[in-house]
């Protein structure tokens, strides 16, 4: 029987690197999405709205994961839940096209929860396990 969880000893930069792709990839997808939405493809009103500026907020963990700071993926696993809320609010709500794009909202916000959680999990457990292999060995 083959366990798909990592061992200690199988995370690698690689698996820190992917979640890390992962989180900025779906956060700028959400960008996108949210300005595409509100300004051409389903805006509330014919020329886009105001609502655009919901972006925003997501602009700013932006540049922490580009520069990699822990801090910023923790604190972003919690923010994305209002916009987690909004898709599903708009999906059950919003008639077609706009509930389609708040599905797509939904799905961009789960996977942008799991790379931030995992990238948190990851990054934390190759550090100690380089902290533990990278210790010299006191016994004399």
């Amino acid at each position: 029987m083959h366990d798909s969880t990592f061992a200690p000893q199988e995370i690698t930069h690689r698996h820190v690197t992917l979640t890390r792709l992962s989180a900025v990839s779906s956060l700028m997808g959400l960008i996108v999405l949210g300005l595409a939405w509100e300004l051409w493809l389903a805006p509330l009103r014919p020329g886009g709205t105001l609502l655009a500026l919901k972006v925003l907020p997501l602009c700013f963990p932006l540049t922490g994961l580009l520069k990699n700071r822990m801090y910023t993926y923790r604190w972003l696993s919690l923010m994305i839940w209002l916009y987690f809320t909004e898709g599903v609010v708009r999906a059950w709500g919003d008639a077609a096209p706009s509930n389609y794009l708040a599905m797509v909202e939904v799905f961009l916000c789960v996977t942008l929860f799991v790379a931030c959680a995992l990238h948190v999990r990851l990054r934390l457990q190759y550090a100690k396990d380089n902290a533990l292999t990278e210790q010299p060995n006191t016994q004399t």
